[in-house]
């Protein structure tokens, strides 16, 4: 299915537009002009005349020329005469951000505008929806204020989901801590465009490199497995799971008007078609992070490198417990040489390479040369924890510098403000940082497990 015009489309009209800064329609309007929208954007309002000095026409009709996108946030009983003046004025492309309709009860009604919308082609994400946004083309069609929900910049993560609360809060929290986004898509009780429409779309998207999917229920099961099982072949889909107890499958059914089914076989489904599959939101965060900035890993030989004792013997027990990691055995002469240059004879040169707590920046330099150069090295853990007074602000272009010679660094850092800092410095630069060893670790098992690697 061509879902372009919702991401792409170079004609919107926003039908129940209003001068209320907290109606809905206002919110779509002013988000979509505020994100500096190229196209041409037509407000729809019979009791309108303009807004925001742009003319606004009393129905979808009387606009000049071509429209390529519909947005239509009027109540859920106008809905259908609305979308029947769409498909006059030959617009095929319909987001209908309206609830109301089968999450509450009221299946007579959206099954009467399935009915509409599949006899006349019209492509239709919603009903009950958040909306969508492109960050690379600047179309922003969610209705929550950019003042309340501040959005990530472009990037290469594409975030699908059926809960738009849950997607807004993710989105605002991802764009506070540096993630980058392609697009997001909350397709709500997904009427006639369903998740797996959307993985299809994703698939042959070239800024989408890695897919996140919430996910409660599917109507046809045997559709999203064979094209789970496509995409997920070619790019990364993390995807979780609600509605996994009895009680989330109740709320399930009130939220979007969902089967969740029988969670067994949501799982058993997401482990054939090598999905990713993430107990928790944070955990599908990082591993979101991971794969976005990670382009490849050859093989399973981890090598930890730590100024702290405790961090490296817990990473080294994490790295054990996968089951799918191995420390790596550093080439000999490459860890004589090292030996050589540090010259301190506490230093530990194993596995991990504990750098003691006077490690400065040049001692965690010389050890990723070593580390980057040995073929018996296939990724770093690297933790740095800042409370030390010898490692300076540089440390964050050596790391740098070493990340973008391909081998996968990621990066370990606990701490307050300063940490901070210096870590969300290392995002900007596309570098993987983690607060906590295990998600370092979890991060590196699942690249393994996805790309095969034995």
């Amino acid at each position: 299915m061509n879902l372009d015009n919702f991401f792409k489309a170079k004609s919107i009209a926003i039908i129940g537009v209003s001068r209320n800064p907290a109606k809905i329609g206002h919110v779509l309007f002013r988000n979509l002009i505020d994100a500096d929208y190229k196209g041409k954007v037509y407000p729809v309002n019979p009791e309108l005349n303009s807004l925001f000095n742009i003319k606004a026409y009393k129905s979808i009709s009387d606009i000049p020329g071509k429209v390529e996108l519909a947005v239509i946030a009027v109540p859920a009983e106008l809905v259908l005469r609305v979308v029947k003046e769409c498909n006059e004025k030959h617009i095929k492309d319909i987001l209908i951000i309206t609830a109301g309709f089968r999450e509450i009860g009221n299946k007579v009604s959206e099954d009467e505008l399935k009915e509409y919308l599949e006899l006349h082609d019209i492509r239709c994400i919603g009903v009950n929806c958040l909306g969508v946004v492109d960050f690379h083309k600047k179309v922003d069609l969610i209705f929550l204020p950019r003042s309340r929900l501040k959005r990530p910049e472009a990037g290469n993560i594409s975030f699908v989901t059926q809960s738009g609360a849950l997607g807004s809060a993710i989105l605002d929290l991802c764009a506070a801590n540096g993630y980058k986004f392609s697009k997001f898509i909350s397709y709500g009780n997904a009427t006639i465009v369903d998740e797996s429409d959307i993985l299809e779309y994703l698939l042959k998207d070239k800024s989408t490199k890695v897919i996140c999917l919430y996910l409660e229920g599917v109507k046809d099961g045997e559709k999203f497995f064979s094209t789970l099982k496509k995409v997920a072949r070619k790019k990364p889909v993390i995807v979780m799971k609600g509605g996994i107890s009895e009680e989330g499958k109740t709320a399930t059914k009130s939220h979007t008007g969902s089967l969740a089914g029988k969670s067994e076989v949501y799982f058993g489904i997401f482990k054939q078609a090598n999905a990713i599959i993430a107990d928790s939101l944070e955990q599908m965060l990082y591993y979101a992070s991971t794969f976005s900035n990670v382009n490849k890993i050859r093989g399973n030989k981890i090598q930890i490198i730590t100024n702290g004792g405790g961090y490296g013997i817990i990473t080294t027990d994490n790295v054990i417990a996968v089951g799918n990691l191995i420390l790596a055995r550093m080439n000999e002469k490459i860890k004589n040489k090292l030996k050589k240059e540090i010259n301190n004879n506490l230093v530990s040169f194993g596995n991990p390479l504990d750098l003691i707590g006077d490690a400065d920046t040049e001692r965690y330099r010389k050890s990723l040369d070593a580390c980057v150069k040995d073929n018996n090295i296939d990724a770093i853990i690297l933790i740095v924890l800042y409370q030390t007074p010898l490692i300076t602000t540089d440390i964050i272009e050596v790391i740098s510098g070493y990340r973008r010679l391909g081998k996968p660094i990621l990066v370990v850092s606990t701490g307050g403000n300063f940490t901070r800092v210096l870590r969300d410095a290392l995002v900007d630069e596309g570098v993987c940082t983690f607060e906590f060893p295990e998600h370092a670790v979890k991060a590196l098992s699942e690249l393994v497990r996805y790309y095969d690697i034995e």
